[in-house]
Parts: structure tokens; C-alpha cells; sequence
């Protein structure tokens, strides 16, 4: 069968490596529609272009359709009827990815966005799938054992991206007795494991941001007793693993955790990049609420490149199983490679592109 999909979320990096992946796994890719802000309209034109070098399928094949998430029907204006008819496999991705977003705008686009993306698919009569992309960090503040069967809302959030993201969840697990659905949930995406390219250095980027700006220090101090679990997974992995899903039949009607299986500490993690930028160990500690009460302060915030919010996740002791994620990629050979394998790499393409705006989000 040919398979005609549907994205948000482009040009987007996830969406686009996501778009090659099914191209290149042998996906029966007949037809793309990406759904496209206007202001991304000249990136998304180029995006496509790349991709068409990349491949051997023609950009006839791809169809950018104007529109916003936020708008009833996606605020699409050209050949509606025609477009439902066609669709059979529907990728949600688009969403406000930030940990530091205000309120009503993580509702606006993450909640209020996926509803009308749920009223939309239920009207394509051909749908064979629909794939949502949410986050393992739906849990909240809840911690133990985190299951990918439970959908359960915690006594609260660490941010309001946490909070929109289970909310929208909430939304789109509620459909399905009624839709084909596959719920994905990344833990913390980093860069490639070969390459360690990525778009943006966010997530564990602020580990490397803050180091980079205390070169000059004689010796790198652990920051407070990261004992927590930092779940780090890349981007390859989560591109694989979800073009696998999202074709598998058995699949359909499941919640899978792309996470690390074998996930390491915050503080192994911190002197993993100490050991790969200095060739030291770190030494002595800062303890984390002191650190929390210099972020307060915007003009350090923004010279140490660091969101408050990330600290958040120094200290929260959440376990995420990804049994079920582990027992069905295996029918693929697809698993989550080791971060430790891929630090000198993560650490390369950081230090090649630090100066390179584009790959810094803005900190407030």
C-alpha cells in the first residue's frame, strides 16, 4: 500500500530527519503533506529541496500547506476534502518544546493546538495511524517506577511544558477507541550518536553552556548531589524508532517511553563533559540552591546560557520503564545506543559550533 502522510511540526529538525527516515526505511512513501507556519514558508521551500537531493523522490511529492495548529480545521484554506481523502499515516509534532514557556502559550499550542489536530483526524476517512508525539515527562513531579501504561496526573508540574503536554496527552490517549493511535514519549533529546549534531543546545546543552563559560576556573565543581536520573536519548534513536512504530501493526493503540533503558546520574553525566572538555575530574561542589538563587539573577542567567527550570531535573527521582518500547524495537534491531559512547561527539560538534547563534535558545 502507498502511503500518504501528514506532518506538523515542519520544518522542524525532528520532522524533517523523520520524513528522510521513512523515505529511506522503505516506508511505501507516496505522498507528504506538511502543515507550515507563514513565517517558515522560505525555510520549509528549502528544507524540501535538500530533501529532494537526498532522495530520488521528486518534490511533486511533497506538499506545503499553509496553516496553523491553533486555528479550527488547521487553518487550511486549499482543497480540504480532497487532502482528508488521500491521508493515511498523521504525524503531530508540532508544539511549544521550551521549559521556561509561559502559560498561555504552552495551552495555546500545545493544548489547544492538538485539540483541533484531534478534531481534524477524525475526519479522514483513510487514516490507517496517527502518531503523537508527546514526552515521557508527562509524570510531573510523580517519581518511582513510571510506566508507559499510566497516563496518571500528578500532584503537579515542574514547568507549564510538562503541564500542557500531559493535558494534550490526556487529549489525544482519549481517542483511541475511536482512531489508530501510537503515543511516543522522548526522554531529554540530545544529538546524534555519531555526529552529536543537533539544532539546538538546549536539554544537557546547558550543562556544556555553563562549563564553557567557567573555562578560566582552575578546577569544575559538581553542581548540588546529582543523584537524579537525567534520561538522555538521541535523535537518531527517536527518528528510527518512531518511523518503526508508527508503520508496526502492533503498535496500534500504545504508549511507548523512547527512553534510556540504562540511564546515567546527573552527576555522571556532569563529569562525563568535565573529563571530555578539561581531561579532569570535577572537584568540590556548589550546592544547588545556591546555584538556583544566582539564576534568578537574568543578566547571569543569559551570560551562563542556563534556564532555571533545567535545575528542576537535578533532583527529581523519576525511573522511566520502556519495556514495552524495548520488547516491540527489538522486532526492528532498533535500540537506544549508550550515552557514554557518544560523549566525544556530543562534545565535538559543541565546541565546532558554540559561536553559532542559531543553535542557542534564548535564555530570559
Amino acid at each position: 500500500m502507498n502511503h500518504v502522510y501528514f506532518f506538523t511540526g515542519f520544518p522542524g529538525f525532528i520532522c524533517n530527519q523523520l520524513i528522510r527516515e521513512l523515505i529511506r526505511s522503505g516506508g511505501n512513501f507516496k505522498k507528504a503533506y506538511m502543515l507550515v507556519l507563514p513565517p517558515q514558508l522560505d525555510s520549509a521551500n528549502e528544507e524540501i529541496e535538500r530533501i529532494c537531493k537526498e532522495s530520488n523522490i521528486t518534490k511533486d511529492h511533497y506538499v506545503i500547506l499553509e496553516g496553523d495548529i491553533t486555528q479550527e480545521e488547521l487553518g487550511i484554506q486549499k482543497e480540504q476534502e480532497k487532502i482528508k481523502q488521500e491521508i493515511t499515516h498523521v504525524f503531530h509534532l508540532a508544539a511549544i518544546y521550551d521549559l521556561a514557556v509561559p502559560q498561555k502559550i504552552a495551552y495555546e499550542v500545545n493544548v489547544k493546538g492538538t485539540k483541533n489536530v484531534n478534531d481534524w483526524v477524525k475526519t479522514l476517512p483513510n487514516l490507517k495511524r496517527y502518531t503523537y508525539f508527546s514526552t515521557a515527562y508527562v509524570a510531573g513531579k510523580r517519581e518511582g517506577k513510571l510506566l508507559e501504561t499510566e497516563l496518571i496526573r500528578p500532584e503537579s508540574f515542574k514547568n507549564y511544558y510538562e503541564e500542557t503536554k500531559f493535558e494534550a496527552e490526556v487529549l489525544v490517549d482519549s481517542l483511541k477507541k475511536e482512531v489508530p493511535i501510537t503515543i511516543i514519549r522522548p526522554g531529554i533529546v540530545r544529538g546524534h550518536s555519531k555526529t552529536g549534531e543537533t539544532i539546538k543546545f538546549d536539554g544537557p546543552y546547558f550543562i556544556l553552556n555553563f562549563l564553557d563559560r567557567l573555562a578560566f576556573l582552575p578546577f569544575y565543581p559538581y553542581i548540588g548531589k546529582g543523584y537524579a536520573k537525567i534520561n538522555l536519548v538521541p535523535v537518531d534513536f527517536i527518528i528510527q524508532a518512531t518511523a518503526f512504530l508508527a508503520l508496526y501493526e502492533g503498535a496500534e493503540g500504545k504508549t511507548y517511553h523512547l527512553t534510556d533503558p540504562n540511564p546515567y546520574t546527573a552527576e555522571e553525566i556532569y563529569e562525563m563533559f568535565v573529563r571530555e572538555l578539561y581531561k579532569k575530574k570535577p572537584k568540590g561542589r556548589i550546592p544547588l540552591g545556591l546555584c538556583r538563587t544566582f539564576l534568578t539573577i537574568a543578566p547571569l542567567r543569559k551570560k551562563l546560557g542556563v534556564e532555571t527550570e533545567a535545575l528542576d531535573y537535578f533532583t527529581w527521582r523519576g525511573d522511566f520503564d520502556c519495556s514495552l518500547a524495548v520488547q516491540d524495537l527489538s522486532k526492528a534491531g532498533i535500540h537506544c545506543p549508550d550515552l557514554k559512547k557518544s560523549i566525544s561527539s556530543m562534545v565535538s560538534f559543541y565546541l565546532k559550533n558554540k559561536q553559532n547563534k542559531r543553535f542557542h535558545v534564548e535564555i530570559r
